[in-house]
C-alpha cells in the first residue's frame, strides 16, 4: 500500500494506492456515511490485477474538513478527483467505480466535461444521477396507477432525506446513525463490521456529510440537463436496496450509449457483503474496455441496459409454453428482451411458439419435455446450463385438469395429475432453484397454480388439491430461497380463456355427458373472455416486484379474499356449486339420446 496527502484547494484528501503501478488504474470513491475503507475487500481483489486508487473525500476519514459546511458542491468534488488523479500522477484515462454518493460523483465526471478525456469507464452502484432521478419520476408516474405508487414508494425510501437537509434536524439524525450503522449492517445487509468499516470517525463524518445533501439537493440546485455519457457504464443494481427502487437504478437506460447492467440479490452496502461478485463484474468489464472480448456475461449485460427491455439479456424457461398462459408468458418475456426456452410435452406447439417470437424479432429456443419424467427433467435442466447458462427466471406453468369426484378418480387418473401439476412444478423449482442458488446471483422462480387453491370444488378434488399443494410449495420455498436472492411467486389466474378447458379430462361420467359439459364449459370460459396474455403481464410485474401470491382475476382475488376472511363462507360458496352442478349433470342426462339399450 502505498498513502498519499494531496491538496484541493482547502482541504487535504487522503489517498491510498495498491497494486502494480503499471497497471490500469481503478479509482474507487465511496458514498454517505463511509470513508474509503468500505472498499477494502474489493480493492484487495482489484489490486491483483490493477493500480487501485481510493480515498477519502472531504470531510470523511482522515480527509480534512472545509471550513464552510456548503462546500460539498459537486463542482468541488470534481476538483477533488482531478486533484487526486493529478497529485499520485495517473498517465491516462482511469476506471471510475462509485458507490452511493460516490456514484453520483461519478455521473458527474462521464456526463459533465471537466475530466472529459479522463474517465475510461464508470461502474456504478446505488447512486444515479440527479438529472436522470427526476426524469424517471415524471417518466413512471405518466405510465398511470401504478407508476405513481412506484414514485411514491421511492418517496418513502428518500424520506430521510428532506431531514438531512433541514438545519437542527439533520444534526440529530445525523448524531443517531453511528448508534445503527453497525447493527444494520449485520442484520439488514449481511455484512459483519470489522476493524476501518464503520470507521472510527463515523461521528464526525456523518454531521459533515449533511452537506453533500445541503450543498446539492436543495431547491437552489436544481439538476439541468438529461446527463448524458458515451463513456462506457456499468450499473451494479443491488435488488435489496432498501433505499432505492430498481427502476430508479436503471434510470440510466438511454443516456449512456454504452450501458451494462448486473444485478446482484444484495443490500445497499453490496461491495461489502458480495466482494467477490463486485470485484469479478468491475474486473470483466475494464476487461473489457481495455480491449479485451466482449463475453458472454458482458453481452448479456449489455442486452439488459436497452431502454423498453425490462428482460434484456435475461434468460426465461417456460413449461407448457406451446399454447394458453405458457406461449403467452413466453411471447411476453422475449418482448421485454429475454432469451426464451420454450418447453412443452408437444414440441410442434412448442415450436409454433418459438417461431411467433422470432417472428416479432425475439430469440426462443425448442425444447420437449414431459415434466411428469424425472429423469428427462434431469436432462432438460442439465440441457439448459449447458447451453445457456443458469436462466434468471423459471415458469413451472405446465398442467393438466381432470373433473369429477374424488370417489371416482381411480389411481392412474390420480398419479397423473399429481405428478403434471404437483411434481412437475416440484422438480422445476428443485432442478432450477439449485442452478440460481450455485450461481449466487438471484434469479426467480413463478409456479402457476389456480384459484381453486383457495377455493374448494366437490367437481375438481384432484386438480384443486395439486394447485393447493402448488401454492404451499410456493410459499415454503419463498421463504427458503429468500437468503439467496430468489424469489419465488404461486400465480393464481381464474377463468382464463385457454386451451386447457378443451383437453379436460372427466372421471365417472358418461363419455356423451362428459362432452356436453366441456362445451359448456368452454363457453364460459369464452364469454368470460380473459385472456392469457393478461396473466403474462401479471406474471411479469410479479417477477418485477417479487410477489408472493398474485391472484389474476376478478373472480381469483375475491376468492382469495374469502378463503383468507370467511372459510365458513368459501365452503358454503362450494356447496352452492356442487348442487349447480349436479343439476347441470342430471339435466344432460336426461336429455341424453336413447341409444337402443334400455340404459
Amino acid at each position: 500500500m502505498r498513502d498519499h496527502r494531496v491538496r484541493s484547494g482547502e482541504v487535504e484528501l487522503a489517498v491510498r494506492e495498491r497494486g502494480a503501478e503499471q497497471g490500469p488504474a481503478v479509482v474507487l470513491i465511496h458514498g454517505y456515511p463511509d470513508t474509503s475503507a468500505m472498499w477494502d475487500e474489493v480493492a484487495e481483489r482489484l489490486a491483483t490485477r490493477f493500480r487501485v486508487i481510493a480515498y477519502d473525500v472531504r470531510g470523511a476519514g482522515a480527509s480534512t474538513t472545509p471550513e464552510n459546511p456548503l462546500h460539498y458542491e459537486l463542482d468541488m468534488l470534481m476538483e477533488d478527483l482531478a486533484a487526486v488523479l493529478d497529485g499520485v500522477g495517473v498517465e491516462g484515462p482511469v476506471h471510475l467505480v462509485g458507490h452511493d454518493w460516490g456514484s453520483i460523483q461519478g455521473w458527474e465526471a462521464v456526463t459533465g466535461d471537466r475530466l472529459a478525456g479522463r474517465i475510461a469507464s464508470f461502474t456504478s452502484i446505488s447512486g444515479p444521477a440527479r438529472q436522470h432521478v427526476a426524469r424517471w419520476a415524471q417518466d413512471t408516474a405518466r405510465t398511470g396507477p401504478r407508476g405513481v405508487l412506484e414514485v411514491l414508494g421511492q418517496v418513502r425510501r428518500s424520506a430521510y432525506m428532506p431531514l438531512l437537509i433541514a438545519p437542527r434536524t439533520g444534526e440529530l439524525l445525523a448524531r443517531t446513525i453511528p448508534l445503527v450503522f453497525e447493527r444494520g449492517m449485520r442484520a439488514m445487509e449481511g455484512a459483519e463490521p470489522r476493524p476501518g468499516h464503520p470507521a472510527p470517525t463515523l461521528h464526525r463524518d456523518a454531521l459533515n456529510g449533511l452537506g453533500l445533501y445541503r450543498a446539492n439537493m436543495g431547491r437552489q440546485n436544481p439538476p439541468e440537463g438529461e446527463a448524458r455519457t458515451d463513456v462506457p457504464v456499468q450499473l451494479i443494481v443491488p435488488t435489496k436496496d432498501r433505499y432505492a427502487v430498481q427502476s430508479l437504478l436503471l434510470s440510466a437506460r438511454g443516456r449512456a450509449s454504452r450501458l451494462y447492467v448486473r444485478r446482484v440479490p444484495a443490500g445497499h452496502w453490496v461491495a461489502r457483503s458480495h466482494p467477490d461478485t463486485v470485484a469479478r463484474w468491475i474486473t470483466e468489464f475494464v476487461d473489457h474496455v481495455e480491449g479485451g472480448a466482449e463475453t458472454q456475461d458482458l453481452l448479456r449485460a449489455r442486452a439488459a441496459g436497452e431502454p423498453g427491455k425490462d428482460f434484456g439479456g435475461q434468460l426465461v424457461v417456460v413449461t407448457g409454453a406451446g399454447s394458453g398462459i405458457g406461449r403467452a408468458t413466453a411471447v411476453a418475456f422475449a418482448g421485454a428482451g429475454a432469451r426464451v426456452v420454450a418447453a412443452d410435452i408437444d414440441e410442434g406447439a412448442a415450436k409454433h411458439t418459438a417461431d411467433e417470437i422470432a417472428a416479432k424479432g425475439g430469440e426462443a429456443h425448442v425444447y420437449r419435455v414431459d415434466v411428469a419424467d424425472a429423469d428427462g427433467m434431469e436432462r432438460f435442466a442439465d440441457y439448459v446450463r449447458a447451453t445457456f447458462g443458469v436462466p434468471d427466471v423459471v415458469v413451472n406453468n405446465a398442467g393438466i385438469w381432470i373433473s369429477g369426484a374424488l370417489l371416482d378418480t381411480d389411481e392412474e387418473a390420480w398419479n397423473r395429475i399429481r405428478s403434471v401439476n404437483l411434481d412437475g412444478v416440484y422438480r422445476g423449482c428443485r432442478l432450477f432453484g439449485r442452478q440460481m442458488a450455485e450461481r449466487g446471483e438471484g434469479g426467480h422462480l413463478v409456479n402457476v397454480a389456480s384459484m381453486a387453491a383457495f377455493a374448494p370444488s366437490a367437481r375438481l378434488p384432484a386438480y384443486a388439491t395439486t394447485k393447493a399443494a402448488v401454492l404451499q410449495l410456493s410459499e415454503c420455498l419463498r421463504v427458503e430461497l429468500e437468503p439467496d436472492g430468489i424469489g419465488v411467486t404461486a400465480v393464481c389466474p381464474g377463468l382464463v380463456n385457454t386451451p386447457i378447458k378443451r383437453h379436460v379430462q372427466f372421471v365417472g361420467i358418461d363419455p356423451a355427458v362428459a362432452e356436453q359439459l366441456r362445451e359448456q364449459a368452454i363457453r364460459v370460459f369464452e364469454r368470460r373472455g380473459y385472456p392469457a396474455e393478461r396473466v403474462a403481464e401479471a406474471i411479469m410485474r410479479a417477477v418485477q416486484h417479487n410477489r408472493a401470491v398474485v391472484p389474476v382475476t376478478a373472480e381469483a382475488q375475491a376468492g382469495r379474499v374469502l378463503s383468507r376472511l370467511s372459510p365458513g363462507a368459501r365452503r358454503a360458496v362450494a356447496r352452492f356449486g356442487r348442487r349447480v352442478g349436479e343439476r347441470t349433470q342430471q339435466r344432460l342426462e336426461r336429455q341424453r339420446p336413447d341409444d337402443g339399450t334400455g340404459q
